[in-house]
C-alpha cells in the first residue's frame, strides 16, 4: 500500500508520516516514508518548482514508494503533490495508491509558518528572497477532488489524525489478506 500525504507546506503531512511510522511499527507493520524535502534535496536536485518539475518529483517519489510497497511495506510519500492530475496519474499507474488529504486553513499554516516560506512568499516583489513558488499562496494547490481520506490538522490533533490513518491502513491491509485467502 501507498498512502500520498498530501497538502499545504506546514499542514502536518512529515510530522503525521512518522507518527503513522512509529505506531504501525508497534502493530509489527513494516513502514517507508519517503518524504519529499530529503528526497528533493538529496536526490532530486535537479529539479526545480516550475510545474513540469512539481509533477515529476512526485513521479519519481512514487516509483520509489512502489518499490518498498511491492516488498509488502507500507509506504508513506510526504509531499504537498500540488496537482490532482498527477496524483491521480500514481494511482492509475501503481497498485493500491491511496490519497490522503492533510488540510489546514491557509491562516493557520500562516500563524504556524514552521519554515518561515509563507513569510518569504508575503514579502514585496522585489526582495531579495521573496519565495516566488509556494503552493496555495503564489503557486496553485489543486484541492484532491476524492481522497480516501481527509484530515484537517487544525481541527484535529496529531494523535487523533495518527489514529485515524492507522485504523484505516489496519483496516485496508486486512481485507487485503481476506481477499487473497
Amino acid at each position: 500500500m501507498i498512502l500520498l500525504f498530501c497538502g499545504l507546506s506546514g499542514a502536518g503531512k512529515s510530522t503525521l508520516a512518522h507518527s503513522v511510522q512509529r505506531r504501525l511499527h508497534q502493530c509489527a507493520v513494516p513502514v517507508e516514508v519517503v518524504d519529499g524535502d530529503p528526497y528533493r534535496a538529496r536526490l532530486f536536485t535537479d529539479l526545480g518548482f516550475s510545474r513540469a518539475d512539481r509533477s515529476e518529483n512526485l513521479r519519481r517519489l512514487g516509483f520509489i514508494a512502489d518499490k518498498f510497497a511491492a516488498h509488502g511495506i507500507v509506504t508513506i510519500i510526504s509531499a504537498i503533490s500540488p496537482y490532482d492530475e498527477v496524483r491521480k496519474e500514481l494511482v492509475a499507474s501503481y497498485p493500491n495508491v491511496k490519497i490522503v488529504f492533510i488540510d489546514c486553513d491557509l491562516d493557520e499554516l500562516q500563524r504556524r509558518d514552521t519554515k518561515g516560506l509563507y513569510r518569504r512568499a508575503s514579502l514585496p516583489d522585489d526582495a531579495a528572497d521573496k519565495l516566488q513558488c509556494l503552493s496555495g499562496v503564489n503557486d496553485p494547490f489543486e484541492r484532491p477532488s476524492e481522497p480516501d481520506l481527509y484530515l484537517h490538522t487544525r481541527e484535529t490533533s496529531i494523535a487523533d489524525c495518527t489514529a485515524r490513518i492507522c485504523d484505516y491502513v489496519l483496516c485496508q491491509t486486512a481485507v487485503a489478506r481476506r481477499r487473497k485467502a
